[in-house]
């Protein structure tokens, strides 16, 4: 806190607390198909910064890679501390996704809807070109 000139007081949010979102979804796709987009850090980047709110990509530091089963990340020396998790398993005709992030945003719909909109890129076709031989 800290007074105004005029006598009000002037509250700051100097340091948020950590906010944890978490979305789930069973996605029509393979492990290794998913894992093959996850792990690619310009992707991860660009993914922290959607859940910090910024349209340039965030520079990551990878904290956990499992391959097919589980990938993390964190924001590299940023003032803001954020993470991401993604975990993989298998489930009947697809495999059930599961993204974890801990990260500083005031509005926690504004992060849930970030991961919502990383599950449906991952949910996506890739389109790949067809190779001549």
């Amino acid at each position: 806190m800290q007074s105004t000139p005029w006598g009000g007081v002037v509250l700051r949010w100097q340091n948020p607390a950590q906010m944890k979102s978490q979305v789930q979804r069973t996605l029509v796709k393979s492990p290794p198909e998913l894992w093959e987009q996850a792990d690619d850090v310009p992707r991860m980047e660009a993914w922290m910064a959607e859940l910090v709110g910024t349209t340039e990509p965030v520079s990551v530091d990878v904290t956990d890679r499992q391959p097919e089963r589980v990938l993390a990340w964190r924001t590299a020396g940023a003032a803001s501390e954020a993470r991401i998790a993604v975990e993989l398993a298998e489930k009947g005709f697809g495999t059930s996704v599961s993204i974890t992030a801990e990260h500083a945003r005031p509005h926690p719909r504004l992060a849930e809807a970030a991961l919502e909109q990383l599950l449906d890129e991952l949910g996506s076709p890739e389109r790949r070109p067809f190779a001549r031989r």
